[in-house]
């Protein structure tokens, strides 16, 4: 090893074992964490070759070095004074547990699109601020080529997050345009809008997945906008055991995601770990959160809930989460969001706080006034 001052082993948030006292990540103790930042070069080296030790000793023995339920969780160093900072924001002192564990339910929307819906239905109402979640997959062009034609939203927000294939967008104020693969459009619709999105593509996969995330009471009435977001501008977070994190909102590890302005303080996060893969994540306390394996199982929390894909884990209360893929590669949806606490009415796609309003939001779009 040469050159430079080595880098931190851990570059969010450090896993400490009780029983065994090193990191599940790095493999650093306690002391060896907290020193970091200040160490030198020489005695940061002299670390990383103790570590390594570890590491060759827990593959041949795993049994010498334990790993128990109770675990405390502290900040990696880095060295990097925003690095640092980001990570002491992350601090995990309370994981989250799986709090619900519910199935999808088949579903169809627009003119027949075949859907797996995650939220919003009987067993899942809502995660506040979460009204819906709908996962589109199928290779079977029966199932998508009719699309979801012209139809009308207010007070709340829609966001199209494409894993494969490609969908046509339009709506009644002129804006058009595509989302291929990798991309995401939020789309807020405020006091009114009328679109479309129709597939563009005849056969093939069609992989995707539309939220609706519900607007204050203050906001519900705001100019429709959208946040068109092309593959190449969500940043990856690479974090230790290439685990990769895709940001569509929020921050991971220095990333940033492009999302910005909204009014409910999102995460939203495409999670893909390697088979024996985990991390730690800090979410912000407060925000109700679920995750969603859409590729592979994963585990939830200190108790390693399995996460079947087809499922989704709804977050009990804490500062962070931890997710592993024990059984292979997985990808997992995370998403967290401000509870807004506020009344909701529904009808189709409008979602006020009041009937009144709902009814007024009907005879708007009869009158055309969207």
């Amino acid at each position: 090893m040469s050159g430079g001052d080595p880098a931190s082993p851990c570059i969010n948030v450090c896993v400490l074992d009780a029983a065994s006292g090193y990191c599940r990540g790095c493999w650093r103790t306690l002391d060896e964490i907290t020193g970091w930042p200040t160490a030198s070069r020489e005695e940061k080296r002299r670390v990383l070759l103790i570590i390594e030790g570890r590491r060759l000793t827990a593959a041949r023995m795993p049994s010498l070095l334990p790993r128990a339920a109770e675990t405390l969780h502290v900040p990696g160093g880095s060295g990097d004074d925003e690095a640092r900072r980001i990570s002491m924001d992350g601090v995990l002192t309370r994981p989250r547990p799986v709090a619900r564990l519910v199935r999808g339910m088949p579903a169809s929307d627009g003119a027949g699109v075949k859907l797996n819906r995650l939220i919003g239905t009987p067993q899942l109402a809502d995660v506040d601020p979460f009204l819906m979640l709908d996962e589109f997959r199928s290779d079977d062009a029966n199932d998508y080529i009719a699309g979801f034609p012209d139809h009308p939203h207010r007070g709340f927000e829609t966001v199209t997050y494409m894993i494969a294939g490609r969908m046509r967008h339009g709506d009644n104020k002129g804006h058009t345009g595509r989302l291929d693969a990798g991309s995401v459009q939020w789309m807020t619709a405020g006091r009114g809008i009328i679109h479309s999105e129709m597939p563009e593509q005849e056969n093939g996969l069609m992989q995707g997945f539309q939220l609706w995330v519900n607007l204050p009471a203050k906001d519900k009435m705001t100019a429709p906008r959208y946040q068109e977001i092309p593959p190449a501008e969500i940043p990856v977070a690479t974090l230790p055991g290439e685990v990769r994190v895709k940001v569509i909102a929020g921050t991971v590890a220095g990333q940033t995601g492009p999302i910005n302005g909204i009014a409910t303080d999102p995460v939203l996060l495409d999670l893909a770990l390697p088979a024996g893969g985990s991390v730690a994540l800090p979410l912000p306390r407060g925000h109700a959160a679920f995750l969603y394996s859409f590729d592979g199982e994963a585990a939830v929390g200190e108790a390693g809930t399995r996460l079947a894909r087809g499922s989704i884990a709804v977050l009990g209360e804490g500062d962070g989460v931890l997710v592993s893929a024990p059984a292979g590669a997985a990808r997992v949806l995370l998403a967290a969001g401000r509870p807004l606490k506020e009344p909701v009415a529904r009808y189709g796609p409008f979602v006020m706080n009041t009937p009144e309003q709902i009814r007024e939001a009907i005879l708007d779009f009869q009158l055309g006034r969207f």
